[in-house]
């Protein structure tokens, strides 16, 4: 029997966003114009429904938040209320932005850095044997692979990040481990006796899904802070500061299913 694995919900952000934002500006301007009053219902119901439909795909309250700050913030600029830069600086910006955080990695977790020293201990959870090779999928500034480092120091190290000014600084941060640029959601997760990810409550079915399909039996899918819906974890440890970390132990029992085999 195959085993039933984690539905994967589509994450469309920014999209929320821009259609909270779009409808707040459609009714300032209908505010401002004073069209009749039906039409004038008619654009705040609108906005009404975009702006519940918005909250409910907000996910996180960091989401949140930017929904909330994204239309005052532009009103501010637009009503100039402060004063504007120059035209380089928003260039400059939107370049910095997009170096650091490319289009295609929107839907993956903004950069959160693994705490140092958060992982201390985690081998005694989770053994794995010399040489094992352990990803950190979406590596960032090379934090996880550090913590990762203390917690295994004689694992074979690799991480993977998709923007390129990370990537360098990663590499540059953690010299003992193979660092390269990519996409961790294309590549093959077959080799690896751990992955290691910091992502999101929304990535999560996603990165079950990718695990269940391609990590071979006894490989350990790892989670810091968000564990993966449906799954019982074969671990639940703790970090120095409370944080849990979430083990999963491949493959899914056939005779469980959405279930993790227990260690």
């Amino acid at each position: 029997m195959t085993p039933r694995r984690a539905a994967s919900a589509p994450d469309r952000w920014p999209l929320p966003a821009l259609a909270l934002w779009l409808a707040a500006w459609a009714g300032y301007v209908v505010l401002r114009v004073g069209l009749q009053r039906p039409v004038a219902e008619a654009f705040g119901i609108v906005a009404l429904l975009a702006l519940v439909w918005a909250i409910r795909r907000g996910g996180t309250p960091m989401r949140r938040m930017v929904m909330a700050l994204g239309f005052p913030l532009s009103w501010v600029l637009a009503a100039g209320l402060l004063p504007l830069p120059p035209a380089w600086v928003w260039v400059l910006l939107l370049a910095l932005a997009l170096a650091l955080y490319p289009w295609r990695a929107w839907r993956d977790a903004p950069l959160y850095p693994t705490p140092a020293g958060a992982l201390d201990g985690l081998r005694e959870a989770i053994w794995l044997p010399p040489r094992a090779r352990i990803l950190d999928a979406g590596c960032g500034l090379g934090d996880g692979l550090r913590a990762l480092e203390r917690a295994y120091p004689d694992a074979q190290l690799m991480g993977i990040e998709r923007a390129w000014v990370l990537r360098l600084l990663a590499g540059l941060r953690c010299p003992g481990a193979q660092v390269r640029h990519g996409d961790f959601w294309a590549d093959d997760w077959s080799a690896y006796d751990m992955v290691y990810l910091f992502q999101r409550p929304e990535t999560m079915p996603r990165a079950a899904t990718k695990a269940a399909s391609e990590m071979k039996p006894g490989a350990w899918l790892v989670s810091l802070e968000f564990e993966v819906p449906g799954w019982p974890p074969s671990v639940c440890w703790r970090c120095p500061d409370g944080r849990p970390v979430w083990g999963y132990r491949l493959p899914v029992a056939a005779n469980q299913p959405g279930a993790v085999a227990a260690a």
